[in-house]
């Protein structure tokens, strides 16, 4: 790409935090105010406020160190100090007023955040005891950033004339409170300003670089007058902790504008790099954490995964994905491909938001065989992809080229109401389409069922009461039983039901079971997969990776199957037989040196109340005659047995276990100690336990292989 400046359209006011060399000089008439050095008015270093006088509750006897009790993470302040007014929540009020002081620049300088209320959470400027300037932090909603960002006040009119700084907090209830340090005066602006950088994209990804926990700006990518994304990101402003990337491919010969409010002038869009390789391709996959049989994605956060379906000697795995950071936000539609469900190649992102705001949520996929949706090509196929718009309601998109590029419908949303997370089957018996669906019309957390002939048009059929976020919905076979099947209603949580599906209305058969435990969330199951195998991946929810430029992990791909129990039916969840070819040779288990392995053991207590494993320095415990077994600080209910068989999968950042052949799973992230790597067995109070059929195996690395 070649790169020149170009005039920025207007933007959100989007400030940002940065650094400013200070010191001290007098004002003299003779000499030009804005060549003078900068001089702190304060910047609250001290244990006290000094000479500043202090009313009310809000602002204590001195400067907060950083975040207070209850209260999000603070971040853009200098030093150690600032003034904070959360002190007892956000119904504590009361004021903080500077000592008089001469103004001896054109600029005041001051970085602020909290409350965006005028004349509640604010910070004055007062000459003559009347106020002639004022700013108030950002923040009006629920969300929202602690980050303080530089504003400026022009305070040349007032020059050589004193003055007061009066910061205020009249407000309760949410951001009743107002964050402020380092009041400078200056000679130049440290506010954020409208900044735009035009590129003939001529390489395929634009790096754009990330500082973790700086202020989010929101960002457009301007292609023939036209935005074509807009995102937020923590735009690194001096170093950044790793690069981001986008593909800007099929701009290509095209002018490309990024506009974005930042601090610093031009230059600071100049650590904006184009490339045809994405940010260390030697390193990627390789990072010190980096699970190594786990679904990960490259760069970013993600979470749900979308649209499980096979396709053409393909296994898709699409997710809920932010590509420009490593918390939640910005949701996009990924997208990787397998054959085998480990070897993941990453392909770009699948579906974009339309607009700022209107995120891409969670859905599913499928292949419309029959074409009944009218959007195939040449007699073939289309996959077809059913996906929330936060903006409109349910949306359907498809692709004719294997899952590779995506158009939407124009007819979308193809169901509008308070809701999202639609899983779409294929009903068979009946030769139409069913729609679970997340639904709150009702004021409750529901699924609602619809029906539709062509994708298109649906209605609305039956509800069934209490169950949250990303149904799935499918039939199951009962293992040992010719002919004998039933329906399977799966909700976010994990929790299901057995029961018949009328084709509008489930009819569950029993109460509520549950199977997976611990970091597990939002699973969904495979359309299409081969052989009718049944096979479901989860998002591993909370495990996360610090210091890394990813975060978060899909459980490991698991095939489910019912059966029956002394309970009744159960489904049953054990690793897909896909796994057993990465496995090695067998290990010495009081010798290996753990990283990613397999552990399959059946333990037998003998007289032992307790019996287990302790891997990486984690307590893996089974405590027989409470039925429980214990990982960390999880423990969960497992069958009433004699001996307890175990498959266990340790992975960077997680450890999964499967209990009795699946009858129970769970995942659980952890935190390793690298010096810590051995396993070894435990037990106590008693005698004789033993560790039966004992199998360590290691696991191959998948991304090693994996084609970029």
């Amino acid at each position: 790409m070649n790169a020149h400046r170009t005039a920025p359209a207007c933007l959100p006011v989007i400030l940002a935090a940065t650094t400013v060399l200070l010191g001290t000089v007098g004002f003299s008439g003779d000499v030009d105010p804005g060549s003078l050095p900068d001089e702190i008015i304060a910047n609250f270093e001290q244990d006290t406020y000094g000479d500043w006088q202090v009313t009310g509750e809000a602002f204590g006897s001195g400067p907060a160190r950083g975040t207070l009790p209850g209260q999000m993470q603070v971040s853009g302040y200098q030093g150690h100090g600032l003034v904070n007014s959360f002190r007892g929540g956000d119904d504590s009020t009361g004021t903080l007023t500077s000592p008089e002081f001469r103004i001896s620049r054109p600029y005041i300088n001051l970085r602020v955040g909290g409350g965006g209320y005028a004349g509640e959470t604010c910070i004055d400027l007062l000459v003559d005891g009347k106020v002639v300037l004022t700013v108030t932090g950002p923040n009006t909603e629920p969300g929202g950033s602690e980050a303080l960002e530089w504003r400026t006040w022009d305070v040349r009119q007032w020059l050589g004339q004193t003055a007061r700084i009066r910061i205020v907090d009249q407000r309760k209830g949410g951001w009743g409170h107002i964050n402020a340090d380092e009041i400078v005066q200056s000679g130049g602006r440290l506010e954020a300003a409208d900044l735009a950088r035009a590129f003939t994209v001529s390489q395929r990804y634009l790096w754009l670089p990330v500082k973790n926990g700086a202020p989010k700006r929101r960002m457009r990518f301007v292609v023939d007058g036209a935005t074509v994304r807009e995102f937020e990101i923590e735009y690194a402003t001096g170093p950044a902790d790793f690069q981001v990337f986008s593909d800007v491919s099929e701009f290509a010969g095209k002018q490309l504008t990024v506009e974005c409010r930042l601090p610093g002038g031009d230059a600071t869009l100049d650590a904006m790099v184009a490339s045809d390789s994405v940010p260390d391709a030697d390193g990627m996959y390789r990072e010190a954490l980096r699970p190594q049989f786990h679904f990960t994605s490259r760069r970013g956060w993600h979470n749900d995964p979308n649209g499980l379906v096979y396709f053409k000697g393909e296994f898709h795995l699409f997710y809920q994905h932010n590509p420009f950071g490593i918390e939640w936000g910005n949701m996009h539609w990924g997208h990787a491909v397998s054959s085998d469900l480990f070897h993941w190649q990453e392909l770009p992102t699948a579906i974009y938001p339309p607009r700022f705001g209107d995120w891409v949520f969670s859905g599913s996929a499928l292949v419309d065989w029959q074409n009944t949706s009218g959007f195939g090509k040449a007699g073939q196929p289309p996959m077809m992809a059913a996906w929330t718009s936060t903006g409109r309601g349910e949306a359907i998109s498809y692709s004719n080229d294997r899952g590779r590029t995506w158009q939407e419908f124009e007819g979308n949303p193809v169901v509008s109401h308070r809701g999202r997370d639609p899983k779409v089957i294929r009903d068979q018996a009946r030769n139409r389409w069913v729609m679970a669906v997340y639904d709150e019309d009702e004021g409750g957390r529901d699924v609602v069922f619809h029906t539709s002939s062509n994708l298109r048009d649906w209605t609305k059929r039956g509800r069934i009461k209490g169950y949250f976020e990303c149904p799935d919905l499918f039939k199951l076979p009962v293992q040992g039983k010719a002919g004998e099947s039933r329906w399977v209603l799966y909700a976010a949580d994990g929790e299901y039901a057995i029961g018949e599906f009328d084709g509008e209305q489930f009819h569950p058969e029993s109460g509520k079971h549950r199977l997976w435990h611990g970091n597990f969330y939002a699973a969904q199951s495979y359309s299409d997969a081969p052989d009718g195998r049944r096979i479901q991946i989860g998002w591993g929810r909370g495990i996360t990776f610090p210091g890394m430029p990813f975060n978060q992990q899909m459980t490991v791909p698991v095939e489910l199957t019912l059966r029956e129990t002394p309970e009744g039916l159960r489904m049953f969840a054990q690793p897909v037989k896909e796994l057993d070819r990465l496995e090695g040779e067998v290990c010495g288990w009081q010798s290996v040196e753990l990283d990613a392995h397999r552990i399959r053991v059946e333990l037998d207590p003998g007289s032992s109340n307790e019996v287990g494993l302790l891997i990486r320095g984690e307590w893996l415990m089974w405590k027989p005659s409470e039925h429980r077994l214990v990982l960390g600080d999880l423990g969960v209910p497992v069958p009433d047995t004699k001996t307890l068989p175990l498959d266990v999968l340790v992975d960077r950042g997680s450890i999964e276990v499967f209990v009795n052949e699946g009858a129970v799973a769970i995942s659980k992230a952890c935190h390793f100690d690298p010096a810590r790597r051995s396993l070894g067995g435990i037990s106590s109070k008693g005698a004789n336990p033993e560790f039966k059929n004992i199998r360590v195996t290691p696991i191959t690395p998948v991304w090693t292989a994996l084609s970029r």
